[in-house]
């Protein structure tokens, strides 16, 4: 519908707009996810893309809309895992190991080059990009709904213990992968992640556990 009143030819070039964007947006993800924003020039975003610096500011408005497109896209991947890891889970025990695997696979298979995204833009701006830092804040609310609501539902139909408190199993799942991943980039070695990833696991089965022995 949108594109009623268009000829053929500008819908073409729309198409071939959109396509540049999203390839400039893909390219210079990993390169805000490595440097940062600050530590990002416009001549590394260059030698990326391909483009010239006109030919990136005619798709941006500057290096922040940029770098704003290109934190959506590394969070759009990171739903897209979420959503291939939960589409065969029902059970609420299945469905939060399945959410533990997706986060803990960022230590070495993170959604672009550089690691969590969330985790790095959330600790370079701080309060010196309110912008990025919001992106970073609602992104890390979706994850942190998505442990809670497993969590509570899991409680709702009698399948987790009611000990299970959905805020503080979104906190302790969410903060100790992300801290997970710190460590295993800090050495540069990923059993920091496997050791999270098994205390988890153990901890969520025995909240289940908990339940059948009643």
């Amino acid at each position: 519908m949108w594109t009623r009143g268009k000829s053929r030819t500008e819908r073409r070039a729309m198409r071939k707009g959109e396509r540049t964007r999203r390839a400039i947006v893909e390219r210079s993800a990993p390169v805000f996810n490595t440097k940062g924003y600050y530590g990002t020039s416009m001549s590394d975003l260059v030698r990326e893309t391909g483009l010239e610096k006109g030919g990136i500011y005619g798709h941006f408005s500057g290096k922040e809309e940029l770098a704003l497109a290109s934190f959506e896209y590394a969070a759009g991947v990171m739903r897209e895992r979420f959503e291939a890891a939960l589409a065969d889970k029902e059970e609420a025990l299945e469905r939060l190991l399945a959410v533990v695997d997706v986060l803990g696979a960022m230590a070495e298979n993170p959604p672009v080059a550089g690691g969590c995204p969330i985790l790095n833009t959330a600790v370079e701006s701080d309060d010196a990009n309110p912008a990025l830092k919001q992106r970073a804040k609602e992104a890390m609310d979706d994850w942190l709904r998505l442990v809670g609501s497993i969590t509570k539902e899991g409680v709702k139909r009698g399948e987790l213990s009611p000990e299970a408190d959905p805020r503080q199993m979104a906190s302790v799942v969410v903060a100790r992968l992300e801290g997970a991943v710190m460590l295993s980039t800090l050495y540069d070695d990923p059993v920091h992640m496997r050791r999270a990833i098994d205390h988890l696991k153990e901890h969520l089965k025995s909240l289940v556990q908990a339940t059948r022995e009643e």
